[in-house]
């Protein structure tokens, strides 16, 4: 990849033509705008669009284009109408000063005039791919006298640091919910901030007392890169990159962030540079924390990524050519779907079951609540299978909804309006066989009683589930309050076959799934993934609640579930506690990859 030279660019560009920036994540190019600006001894006015700035962009560009200098619009999306009035003014203008330049910053947006992109020079700052080629940028924006501010012997160190820790930050983003659970816009302006900082702790150090490596943790991890992160496991993933990594152990000569990739011993620039040269091309997961097999998910989200974009792009008409018809292919799809569909549930035999079991216990309050929801998608799809048939026959108009339902089921992908009251799934056979299965846990319960292990994951709120849980064992002890009992879990090794009884008290719960580790199921302690194993299907767990107010056991390692590999708050469900021989910290940097 080639890192963005902006001074060629500038080189080669003329007053009538505009600089246009495509923006994506932690990619604006203000400051190094302004730098190359402040080298040339250029004057340079800027101004962020958006409503009412348009005659503030206006004044500067006219005062520029006659006095010469530099004007820099920023996030001109906001501003998309004001596009045309640039295009006449750089084309109009009878006389602009040689110096006049224009730079415009822009996400990616479809109205976007075509005009002022085909007369602009397009660039793009995007952060490199690779830790070597970020590395090669951060220090190309380096000089020997910044290096040589002062003489306190952490000072080059530290800068590297901070720099590999910019890199790890954002390389971790391509390996999406294994890197970060929400793709945070880490930019230069964090790494410069960071920087910043570590220069006025320097400045301010005792050098008999040294580093306070607590404030460094802390600023940088909880502050600086910390500030943008909103997710708590995310926020624990970063600190324990700081506190792993700022130490008295980085200045020695032994230390190394993985094995191959260390602090180079040197002042000099051009020894960081030739360093930095000599790192490998291609950096394995693990330099990120990360096992190898987040490299098979990668790859697999980018080749989903490409043919999810080819699908998207094919023409939804029918050709002229042999072979079935789209619409006929889905009428038989729909055929098949309506013959398993489960028949819908009355609301008087449901009621009497749940007066029999104990209508206003904890958990058939929450069973109540499941089936209410599992017989609005039984109805919805009902609908729109019976719909579907209708106006494919041609008996009634296919709406725009209908026609959506049509292209989604052709392309095995589930319909809008059955997501939006149900779950995600990979495909729409995966959705309709849970469909399936979770009506008949349910189905099931209602009918019989309780199951003996629950599949939680056939449940559309599991954290209801354990809530109810804490709630039916508070209310068994008398003198307990529900805000100190807390949930408790044991590994057993047992499959769901193998259950015959219920527990005294809690549950047992089955079909989680483990990712980024493995399991070793006669002591149910974690222990590294088998190779080329993505995840790995989870024994019986039995859940239960205490009542206590003392904190978690610092040994275990908290690992989060989730209802779907994309991991937000809003799919967080809970957490497990795994017994580990490892330090916690290790499956804390692996932590992308060590959840269920």
């Amino acid at each position: 990849m080639q890192i963005l030279d902006l001074e060629v660019t500038w080189g080669e560009s003329e007053p009538r033509t505009p600089f246009v920036c495509l923006l994506s994540i932690g990619s604006d190019p203000t400051t190094q705008i302004a730098a190359l600006a402040k080298q040339k001894g250029i004057p340079l006015k800027s101004v962020s669009m958006g409503q009412g700035q348009e005659c503030h962009a206006r004044k500067m560009i006219m005062d520029s284009m006659s006095g010469g200098g530099w004007v820099l619009l920023q996030n001109v999306h906001l501003s998309l109408p004001f596009c045309s009035e640039v295009i006449d003014m750089l084309v109009e203008t009878e006389h602009i000063d040689d110096t006049f330049r224009m730079w415009v910053t822009t996400e990616p947006h479809a109205d976007f005039p075509i005009g002022l992109l085909q007369m602009a020079i397009k660039f793009t700052n995007e952060p490199p791919q690779g830790i070597r080629a970020s590395l090669k940028r951060s220090y190309q924006a380096f000089t020997q006298d910044f290096l040589d501010y002062t003489a306190a012997s952490q000072w080059p160190p530290l800068l590297y640091t901070v720099a590999f820790l910019h890199t790890i930050v954002q390389e971790r983003r391509k390996f999406g919910p294994l890197g970060w659970n929400i793709p945070y816009e880490f930019n230069q302006a964090d790494f410069a901030a960071s920087v910043q900082f570590i220069q006025n702790h320097l400045d301010e150090m005792d050098p008999k007392k040294g580093v306070s490596w607590q404030t460094l943790v802390y600023m940088i991890g909880e502050v600086q890169y910390g500030g943008r992160v909103t997710d708590d496991f995310d926020k624990r993933l970063l600190t324990t990159f700081t506190a792993v990594w700022f130490c008295e152990g980085l200045l020695s000569n032994s230390f190394e962030f993985h094995k191959g990739y260390k602090v180079p011993n040197t002042k000099s620039l051009q020894g960081f540079v030739d360093y930095i040269n000599s790192l490998p091309a291609y950096d394995t997961p693990e330099v990120f924390g990360l096992h190898s097999n987040a490299d098979i998910t990668y790859q697999i989200n980018s080749a989903k990524g490409i043919l999810d974009t080819i699908l998207s792009v094919q023409p939804k008409e029918g050709g002229g050519g042999g072979g079935e018809s789209r619409e006929s292919i889905v009428y038989q799809l729909a055929d098949d779907m309506l013959r398993k569909l489960p028949s819908q549930y009355n609301a008087y035999e449901v009621r009497e079951n749940l007066m029999r079991m104990g209508i206003l216990l904890p958990m058939n309050i929450f069973l109540r609540q499941e089936i209410d929801r599992m017989q609005k998608v039984i109805k919805k799809v009902y609908t729109c299978l019976c719909d579907l048939k209708l106006a494919i026959d041609g008996t009634i108009v296919m709406s725009p909804a209908l026609k959506e339902s049509l292209d989604a089921m052709y392309d095995a992908r589930i319909p809008e309006s059955w997501m939006k009251i149900s779950w995600e799934s990979t495909t729409l056979g995966f959705w309709y066989t849970e469909l399936l299965e979770r009506n008949a846990q349910f189905r099931t319960w209602i009918s019989t009683d309780r199951p003996k292990v629950f599949w939680m994951t056939g449940f559309f709120n599991p954290q209801g589930f354990l809530t109810a849980m804490r709630q039916e064992v508070t209310r068994a002890h008398k003198g307990w309050a529900l805000d100190s009992v807390v949930l408790q879990n044991q590994i057993t090794r047992y499959n769901k076959e193998d259950i015959s009884e219920y527990p005294t008290e809690g549950v047992y719960v089955h079909g989680l799934f483990l990712e980024g580790a493995s399991l070793d199921r006669r002591s149910g302690k974690l222990i590294e993934s088998k190779m080329k194993v993505l995840y790995e299907q989870m024994p019986v767990i039995y859940i239960y609640a205490i009542n206590t107010t003392a904190g978690k056991d610092p040994k275990l390692y908290e690992c989060p579930i989730y209802r779907k590999p994309q991991r937000t708050d809003a799919k967080y469900v809970g957490s497990i506690d795994f017994e580990t021989d490892f330090n916690p910290k290790h499956w804390t940097l692996r932590r992308r990859g060590v959840a269920m």
